[in-house]
């Protein structure tokens, strides 16, 4: 970050960020945030590039994963604020918001704009004279996935190569079935599959406390139906 308003502006989107997945954020100086989850300290951002973290905040394999999804959270308000500093304006005329252009690939565009509510982000299709935008998708403060919808819209990654994360939970809970299970597998083949598993988790660092909420909703619904029946 070049100046102290630069540094400001990524402060205050990462505690918004981090507030609005359920961590709680306080404000200890103009460039330093503590983060802490159900109550209790987890880390600190004390710079636009990561985290720090005292090991006994993170006992547990669940605050382990918050630490973690907190990291890429911190991460990647660093990399849009980055971008929306040197950006330039999305000169459209009729576009009366004052949106920065952050990519321009075969016809799609990715856009961000400064608001009360924090940066927004859209991804577009240009007219075919370049002179109108159309089939707005409109992400809010989500860059992650205003960022893949480009990806995928432009053509730069081709959209059946991409999973949810519904399905990346899912396929995290087989690949554990079949680690636990009695099949024979080569080393090779638990190698590949403990592989798959860690890529998940760098994708989704709560994909165990998921999975353990969506067992017990699961188990659940389950008890209210037998005491329907």
């Amino acid at each position: 970050m070049n100046t102290s308003e630069d540094k400001k502006t990524f402060y205050a989107e990462a505690a918004l960020s981090l507030q609005n997945e359920g961590y709680g954020v306080e404000r200890h100086s103009d460039e330093h945030l503590l983060v802490s989850l159900d109550g209790k300290p987890l880390c600190e951002v004390t710079n636009t590039t990561g985290i720090t973290y005292r090991q006994e905040n993170i006992s547990s394999p669940e605050r382990e994963a918050a630490k973690d999804k907190a990291y890429e959270i911190v991460r990647a308000v660093g990399e849009y604020t980055r971008q929306m500093q040197s950006a330039p304006k999305l000169e459209v005329p009729g576009l009366s918001n004052q949106y920065k252009l952050l990519a321009d690939f075969n016809g799609t565009v990715l856009a961000g704009m400064e608001s009360r509510y924090g940066m927004q982000f859209v991804t577009w299709d240009w007219d075919f004279d370049r002179k109108g935008l159309s089939h707005g998708h409109y992400y809010g403060n989500n860059y992650i996935g205003a960022k893949q919808d480009f990806a995928t819209r432009s053509g730069l990654m081709d959209r059946q190569r991409l999973f949810t994360d519904e399905q990346l939970i899912e396929i995290y809970r087989c690949c554990e079935d079949t680690l636990e299970d009695t099949y024979e597998l080569t080393a090779k083949q638990r190698k590949c599959i403990e592989g798959v598993q860690d890529q998940i988790k760098d994708a989704i660092p709560d994909v165990l406390e998921r999975i353990k909420l969506h067992d017990q909703q699961a188990l659940e619904q389950e008890q209210q139906m037998t005491q329907t029946m």
